[in-house]
């Protein structure tokens, strides 16, 4: 047992554990991959999915899971002084401190509304019902439906900005 472990963690001697399965994955790939390349193919990970007869995304992970992990602070550009690091090159457009920033604001907002007014934004814009179904849900007119939603609208905009 011990000799076993000793040897898992030669062979396996990287930081992050990938399980077996996904390592033998990975070594096919790469295997496909050079048998199609010395055939002057144009290699793509179609191609070797289809080779393999396996998921593109499943080609793509396990090549993924084998690559050496790299470090936020690597440095990818030096050049008179100026050091730029890989984490300066990463920027994620769903979760940076400006949607953050909004989504509180809108969050802020739409808890100042009234109970009608809420319900009226959720059937509207989280439901995706149109202004006659809410109408014909919450017990008002159409025309009532319409300007309620364009006056918390109003509303919140007025709190946002």
């Amino acid at each position: 047992m011990i000799l076993g472990e000793i040897k898992r963690y030669l062979r396996d001697g990287n930081s992050l554990r990938v399980s077996r399965s996904i390592r033998d994955t990975a070594y096919q790939v790469l295997k496909v991959r050079e048998k199609l390349e010395a055939d002057d193919e144009d290699v793509t990970y179609d191609k070797i999915a289809k080779e393999m007869n396996i998921a593109v995304s499943e080609v793509a992970y396990a090549l993924d899971a084998i690559s050496d992990p790299v470090s936020l602070y690597e440095p990818v550009y030096n050049k008179s002084g100026d050091t730029l690091l890989l984490m300066d090159q990463i920027f994620d457009a769903k979760n940076n401190d400006e949607v953050w920033t909004e989504k509180a604001a809108l969050h802020d907002a739409i808890a100042k509304l009234e109970g009608r007014e809420k319900k009226i934004l959720f059937l509207r814009y989280f439901e995706g019902k149109t202004q006659t179904e809410i109408s014909q849900e919450v017990g008002i007119s159409q025309a009532q439906v319409s300007r309620l939603e364009k006056t918390a609208l109003k509303q919140i905009k007025g709190c946002i900005s």
